[in-house]
């Protein structure tokens, strides 16, 4: 079984892999807006979810960003002030990858949804010092 500082780690990395993967997809002039959108909602999940380890908050399997948000306002209150934002993302969970989604993602909701994931990042980043986990 894997230590919490290296569940945290192990959440980190792979959260980090998918804004990697949504900045990458990016750059690209024929880049797939859904699947820098889905990139983008599973890295906060992520990090949200190695934030959660850090302050030894269980949770549930769960794609809801507002609900990993309400856990960690349970000891971290200023938190809130993302979670109106990130909670935008959890449309791109899980019915943007089927073909009968209704929603449309435009070039503008990409990028924004990447400076979301980025600031959620350096959020999480900032509460979570290397010498604590």
């Amino acid at each position: 079984m894997k230590t919490k500082t290296e569940l945290i780690s192990a959440w980190l990395d792979k959260a980090q892999k998918d804004l990697l993967s949504a900045i990458h997809e990016s750059t690209f002039t024929d880049s797939v807006l859904e699947s820098i959108c889905f990139h983008c909602q599973q890295a906060v999940e992520k990090f949200l979810k190695a934030y959660l380890i850090f302050l030894g908050i269980e949770f549930s399997k769960t794609h809801e960003i507002g609900e990993l948000i309400t856990l960690c306002e349970q000891k971290d209150h200023a938190i809130s002030m993302v979670k109106e934002e990130a909670d935008q993302l959890t449309d791109y969970s899980v019915d943007i990858r089927y073909p009968d989604s209704t929603l449309f993602i435009d070039v503008n909701e990409a990028k924004e949804a990447i400076n979301i994931a980025m600031k959620v990042k350096e959020y999480v980043l900032s509460k979570i010092a290397p010498q604590d986990h």
